[in-house]
C-alpha cells in the first residue's frame, strides 16, 4: 500500500498513436517506447497528478482489469521518464543539448507548407527538360576534372562536398524543428564511411506527412541543388572558363551523395522512410536479431540441440516480413561493403597515402610538396577523423570484448585462478 500511495512527477512526454499502440518518450533527451493503450492511459493518469494508487483504481474502473502499476512505474524509472518521486528526484538522462538551440519551431514553420513540396520536383522537372533539349548538360564524372592539378580538383571537392553535407543535414534539423523536434547534427561513422548524420528521433511522435518530409528533405535539398546547376548552365549566363566548370562539378558532386542514401542497411535517409512504410519500430535493431537468430539456428542444428526463440515471431505479418527481407539487405549490403572496402577503397588510399608521403618527403619541387600535403589533408585527415570517431563509438563493446577473449585463453584463465 505504501507503494502505491505514492505521488509519481514524470519529465514532459510526448505520444501519438501507431496501430494498436502509442509510441511514448522524451523530445528532450530522443528515447521512446512503444505501449499498449492501458500503459499510455497510466502515463496521462500519472501525469495529470494522481498517485499510484488512484491511477490504478481508475484503470480498473475503465478496463475491469487490475493492473500492476507500481512495476509499471519502476520501468519508467528505468527508461528514464520519472523526474520525482513523492517530491524527491529521481536520476535519469539530462537532456541532449540540441544544434542551434535558439532556432524555434515559429522561426521555420512554414517550411512543412504543402507547397513547398512542389519545388524540387518543379526544379527537377524543368532540369530534364533541359537536358532532353540539350544532351550536353547530362552531369558526368567529366566535369570532375575541371583541372589539370589533382590537388586543387581533391580540394574543391572537399570543400563542396562537406558543405553540401551540411546544408543537406542542415534541411533535416530545420524541417524537424518546424514540427516542434530538437534536433542534433553530429558526426559519426557507417561501416568504412565518414558521415554526418542528424539525430531527430522525436519526429516519432509526428503526422506522417511531416516524418516523410523530414527524412526526405536532404535528398530534395541534393536534387535542387543538382537541378539548380544545370539550369544555370542551360541559361547561357555563366562565361566560359572556372565559373562554368565548377557549376557543372557542383551539380555532379552534389548527385554523388543519393546512391549512398538507398545503401539502407546502414540507416540512411531511405531506410527510415522504409521503416516508417513498414510500420516497424526499430528495423535495424531487429533485423540485426534476426539474423543472429539464422546464425544460431544454423549452429544449433549442427549440433543437434533446440533452435533459438524466433525474434520476429511476436510482430504482425507485415513488420514481421520487413524485418525478415532487411535482414537480407543488412548482411548482403554490410558483406559488400566491407570486401568493396577490402579489395578496392583500402589498397587505392594506401597507395595514395604512400604516394603522398614520398612527394612530400623528397618532391621534384614546390608544386609537387604542397600536391602531397593536400592529399595527406584531406584523404589522411578522413581516415583519422574515422578512427576517431569510431573509437569513441566501439570503445566499450570492444573492452568488453578483449576482456571475453582474456578470460577464455589459457593465460587469462591461470591469472583468474
Amino acid at each position: 500500500m505504501g507503494a502505491e500511495a505514492v505521488r509519481v512527477t514524470l519529465h514532459p512526454l510526448r505520444g501519438r498513436r501507431d496501430g494498436a499502440e502509442w509510441i511514448v518518450g522524451r523530445m528532450d533527451t530522443g528515447d521512446f517506447v512503444a505501449l499498449p493503450d492501458a500503459g499510455h492511459d497510466a502515463v496521462e493518469l500519472l501525469a495529470a497528478g494522481l498517485t499510484v494508487q488512484q491511477a490504478r483504481q481508475r484503470l480498473v474502473d475503465r478496463t475491469g482489469r487490475d493492473l500492476d502499476l507500481p512495476a509499471f512505474v519502476a520501468a519508467l524509472v528505468e527508461l528514464g521518464f520519472v523526474a520525482a518521486i513523492d517530491g524527491v528526484p529521481v536520476a535519469s538522462p539530462p537532456p541532449v543539448r540540441p544544434t542551434w538551440p535558439w532556432l524555434r519551431e515559429g522561426h521555420v514553420r512554414r517550411l512543412l507548407h504543402p507547397a513547398l513540396l512542389a519545388v524540387p520536383f518543379l526544379a527537377v522537372l524543368a532540369a530534364v527538360v533541359a537536358v532532353a533539349r540539350q544532351p550536353a548538360l547530362l552531369p558526368s564524372y567529366h566535369d570532375l576534372l575541371f583541372s589539370r592539378h589533382g590537388s586543387v580538383v581533391l580540394a574543391v571537392e572537399f570543400v563542396c562536398g562537406w558543405s553540401l553535407v551540411f546544408l543537406h543535414e542542415l534541411c533535416h534539423l530545420v524541417t524537424a524543428r518546424a514540427a516542434g523536434v530538437p534536433g542534433r547534427i553530429r558526426m559519426g561513422t557507417r561501416l568504412q564511411f565518414l558521415v554526418a548524420h542528424t539525430d531527430v528521433s522525436g519526429i516519432v511522435t509526428a503526422p506522417r506527412r511531416h516524418r516523410l518530409t523530414v527524412y526526405l528533405s536532404g535528398i530534395a535539398f541534393n536534387l535542387t541543388v543538382s537541378a539548380g546547376c544545370v539550369l544555370a548552365l542551360a541559361a547561357g549566363s555563366l562565361p566560359d572558363g572556372p565559373p562554368r566548370r565548377l557549376v557543372a562539378a557542383l551539380a555532379v558532386v552534389s548527385l554523388l551523395s543519393l546512391p549512398f542514401e538507398f545503401m539502407v542497411f546502414m540507416r540512411t535517409d531511405v531506410y527510415f522512410v522504409l521503416e516508417d512504410l513498414a510500420g516497424a519500430k526499430d528495423l535495424y535493431g531487429d533485423g540485426t536479431a534476426y539474423a543472429r537468430f539464422l546464425v544460431a539456428r544454423a549452429g544449433r542444428r549442427l549440433r543437434g540441440r533446440p533452435a533459438p526463440v524466433d525474434p520476429s515471431a511476436g510482430f504482425g505479418v507485415r513488420e514481421r516480413r520487413a524485418v525478415r527481407a532487411f535482414s537480407v539487405l543488412l548482411v548482403a549490403g554490410t558483406a559488400a561493403c566491407l570486401a568493396t572496402m577490402a579489395a578496392v577503397t583500402l589498397p587505392a588510399d594506401v597507395g595514395l597515402l604512400s604516394g603522398a608521403v614520398r612527394h612530400a618527403a623528397g618532391g621534384r619541387g614546390p608544386w609537387d610538396r604542397w600536391d602531397a600535403a593536400a592529399v595527406l589533408a584531406v584523404l589522411g585527415g578522413g581516415q583519422l577523423a574515422w578512427a576517431f570517431l569510431w573509437w569513441r563509438r566501439h570503445r566499450v563493446r570492444v573492452a568488453r570484448l578483449a576482456r571475453r577473449v582474456m578470460r577464455r585463453s589459457p593465460a587469462g584463465a591461470r591469472a583468474a585462478r
